[in-house]
């Protein structure tokens, strides 16, 4: 599977570790002592966001790409 949804990266003092967050999919975080751990682990995290949501029906949202904030 292509991922193809945004990924917001950054490190956290606080936990130690790199965070992605994935905003177009509600909720859905992942870590990695490294980046690429860290962009590894969201890889595996939005396939099991998406094989939930298509389990219990919320639909899922097409990537959009680029997020533009205001």
């Amino acid at each position: 599977m292509k991922i193809r949804y945004e990924l917001i990266i950054y490190w956290s003092e606080e936990d130690q570790a790199f965070i992605v967050e994935v905003p177009e999919l509600a909720g859905c975080m992942a870590d990695g002592e490294t980046y690429q751990e860290a962009v590894q682990n969201s890889e595996i995290v939005i396939q099991e966001w998406i094989e939930t949501a298509q389990k219990l029906g919320p639909p899922v949202p097409k990537p959009k790409g680029r997020l533009l904030f205001a």
